[in-house]
């Protein structure tokens, strides 16, 4: 109610300030009319006229007066409009916008993003935004032309953030790059960024590490993942996915047409779920890099990826450190690598794979003359001898392949005495 009353009093101004000129004009005509009055009726006719001079002369110099002070009243008029014109030659498409929502949710505006309104980049990580924050931070957004790469890391946005950066990405098409890692989404998010991949056209990298994604999320991100063909980059590692959704990203990963790196790694795919979703891998004709590191794929999923390898010439670089892998599932990984001719790079690091997992992949890429291997993580795996003179035969066919290991096992042991 205070605010109201003052925007009346600025409003009313100007009128009160014209009405008081007016009425001091009145009071010094009404005063100078006494004076002649009285001296009329006191003096002869000369000095009647003397006095109506002097009157005039009074009466002039209040019109001057008052002429002066309605220039300086004009004068000070144009200098507002000045000022106001200036105010918003300054003023940034959005930030008024901005203003008015964070006023609405009763949250502190964010001077980061003020800043940046303009810049093809902007990067807010850290922020504590939470939901409402994020929300208001989605509502200039949707206008935005000239932002086209978004990081939102580790805001605590949760499902309701996510819904509005979501349906921000539904009208916005310009961004680019969005990455809402660590944010708590959940399933709730991960609903409204699938709703989203269906309808945006132009997001080419999205970044979901680190969100409690769990199963639930991978049903409503798979049939998003199959229809979108624009998105090239996606992020969905540190989460809670498992075997259901292996199953579902596989289905995916196979019809889709537009991703070139997908990254699971630190779920929890294992089992029936990574066989699955290396059949979906055998088909795909697209992707070029995949992280799959610490998961659970052991044996079985480590058999089906060598199928897929035989099947998939398109795959550049495949991580499947940290997977359980046994010796056998190496040696029949070997046995894919030996027909696949696009891999260029193979970490099957800290894998209980030991020195027979080793030798047969070398083995693998030495039969296989089409190769296009150029870097194989062993590292923490520990090799002998045999490994090293192999691997130095592989060299004169391969001569820029490099290979990482844990150490030769015999540099660890004691000499006898």
């Amino acid at each position: 109610m205070a605010h109201g009353n003052e925007s009346a009093v600025e409003t009313l101004l100007p009128s009160v300030l014209e009405i008081d000129e007016v009425q001091q004009s009145l009071n010094r005509a009404q005063v100078a009319d006494r004076h002649l009055d009285e001296r009329a009726r006191n003096g002869g006719e000369g000095r009647r006229e003397k006095e109506e001079e002097e009157v005039n002369d009074e009466r002039k110099m209040g019109e001057e007066q008052q002429q002066k002070e309605e220039c300086a009243i004009s004068e000070d008029c144009d200098t507002d409009m000045e000022l106001e014109d200036k105010e918003e030659a300054h003023n940034l498409p959005g930030r008024a916008c901005y203003m008015d929502v964070c006023k609405m949710l009763q949250v502190v505006p964010a001077s980061c993003f003020l800043r940046h309104l303009q810049d093809s980049e902007l990067s807010m990580m850290h922020y504590g935004l939470g939901p409402k924050g994020t929300k208001a931070l989605a509502v200039p957004l949707v206008t935005n032309t000239s932002i086209l790469s978004l990081n939102l890391r580790d805001n605590w946005m949760e499902g309701m953030g996510g819904a509005a950066i979501a349906e921000m990405l539904k009208e916005n098409c310009y961004i680019t790059e969005v990455d809402l890692s660590e944010n708590r989404l959940r399933d709730v998010g991960a609903k409204a960024i699938a709703s989203m991949l269906q309808e945006n056209s132009t997001l080419l990298r999205l970044n979901m590490s680190g969100n409690c994604l769990t199963d639930r999320s991978a049903e409503h991100l798979g049939p998003a993942l199959t229809t979108n063909a624009r998105l090239q980059h996606l992020d969905l590692s540190y989460n809670a996915l498992g075997e259901q959704a292996g199953k579902i990203l596989g289905d995916a990963v196979l019809e889709n047409t537009g991703l070139r790196s997908l990254s699971l790694a630190w779920n929890c795919i294992r089992g029936r779920g990574a066989v699955m979703f290396a059949n979906g891998l055998g088909g795909n004709i697209f992707l070029r890099t995949l992280d799959l590191s610490f998961n659970g794929f052991g044996k079985e999923g480590t058999v089906a990826l060598a199928q897929a390898l035989k099947e998939n010439n398109i795959l550049e670089e495949l991580n499947i450190s940290n997977n359980q892998i046994p010796p056998e599932g190496a040696v029949q990984l070997a046995v894919g690598l030996r027909i696949n001719k696009t891999i260029k790079s193979l970490n099957i690091s800290r894998n209980p794979i030991q020195i027979v997992g080793c030798n047969g992949i070398l083995k693998s890429i030495q039969g296989n003359p089409d190769s296009a291997m150029e870097a194989i993580d062993f590292s923490d795996i520990t090799v002998n001898q045999e490994f090293e003179d192999l691997y130095t035969a592989v060299k004169e066919i391969f001569p820029e392949l490099a290979v990482k290991h844990g150490g030769r096992i015999d540099l660890f042991r004691k000499p006898k005495a």
